[in-house]
């Protein structure tokens, strides 16, 4: 197996602290809503089980990624992290919208809120799990490189900015109730006291929450269709390319870059003087990807010597 493959298998134990957060915030916010019968509660607990899905998901993609290149994947499994970045994506815009469904159909028919403090305390709990767990997540997606890890542990922090929000709203209710006045708009659509904040600030959070959905969404696109590594990393390249052409008497052409999953992929024709011997080319290829190689943790390079002095060269 190789290291890359390795470093794969490693990550698959987040997937299964991913799924254990998940079930332990379904029990906890399905609880907090029976309690309750907040709308807004509802909702949390809902976008929880979308969470698990999203970790098996996880899990199976990390176990796959974890193959090692074979003759039927010369480069890898890699790509498969974007599927599930792809799908966690879409299943956070699902979440946002099944949050506002549910809270217009609150809004049209009201209910009163039951046990708040009580249903308040467990949804906190809950929303420290996943906070705990998704700054975990995203902290080792990014030092890995792993878009799988890092999609779902942002897609766990919008769980939690959709507890916070309900939870404030709840918060709210729990605090008007104790006065008798009531709001205006809240007496012409039927409510009693605060409860049209708990269907409100179930659909504000929800539209908010679309804006992380979309993000994954456009990032995986990117990583499907290849395009080349970001402008701080093709610098890094360059610079050295750059380096030796100015040092060597030689240049360079056709660079083209791409990334799939953690892994970057790079190739460069190299053009030498043509009274340069076989070994004298191969060397410098070997040094200059050597260098490149020592700026990236992971990142395969296709060179190509060429003539310098042959039109050809230059010509694809």
């Amino acid at each position: 197996m190789t290291q890359m493959a390795s470093e794969q298998t490693s990550l698959a134990r987040y997937g299964w602290l991913s799924i254990t957060a998940a079930v332990a915030t379904i029990v906890l916010k399905s609880y907090a809503y029976w309690l309750t019968d907040s709308v807004g509660l509802l909702s949390d607990a809902l976008e929880s089980m979308i969470n698990l899905v999203a970790a098996i998901i996880v899990l199976v993609v990390l176990s796959i990624a974890s193959r090692p290149p074979d003759d039927d994947h010369a480069y890898g499994h890699d790509k498969v992290e974007y599927f599930s970045s792809g799908a966690e994506g879409i299943m956070i815009l699902l979440a946002a919208f099944s949050i506002a469904y549910t809270a217009w159909e609150r809004l049209l028919n009201p209910n009163a809120l039951q046990q708040l403090d009580l249903g308040i305390a467990i949804s906190v709990l809950a929303s420290v799990i996943n906070l705990v767990v998704a700054r975990i997540l995203i902290s080792v997606g990014h030092s890995r490189q792993s878009i799988t890890l890092e999609a779902d542990g942002k897609h766990l922090m919008t769980d939690v900015w959709t507890t916070i929000g309900i939870l404030l709203g709840i918060g709210l209710i729990a605090v008007g109730n104790h006065f008798e006045a009531t709001l205006n708009l809240a007496k012409q659509l039927g409510l009693n006291g605060w409860e049209i904040l708990d269907p409100i600030i179930a659909i504000l959070v929800a539209l908010n929450i679309v804006w992380a959905g979309i993000q994954l969404i456009r990032r995986t696109v990117a990583g499907l269709m290849d395009a080349a590594l970001p402008g701080v990393e093709l610098a890094e390249i360059v610079e050295v390319l750059d380096r030796f052409a100015a040092s060597e008497k030689i240049t360079y052409h056709a660079l083209r870059t791409r990334y799939a999953g953690a892994r970057r992929f790079m190739s460069v024709h190299i053009l030498v003087p043509g009274d340069w011997s076989v070994q004298q080319g191969h060397d410098l290829l070997e040094t200059i990807e050597q260098q490149i190689m020592a700026k990236f943790d992971g990142i395969d390079i296709d060179t190509h010597l060429e003539p310098i002095e042959d039109l050809a060269s230059w010509q694809h």
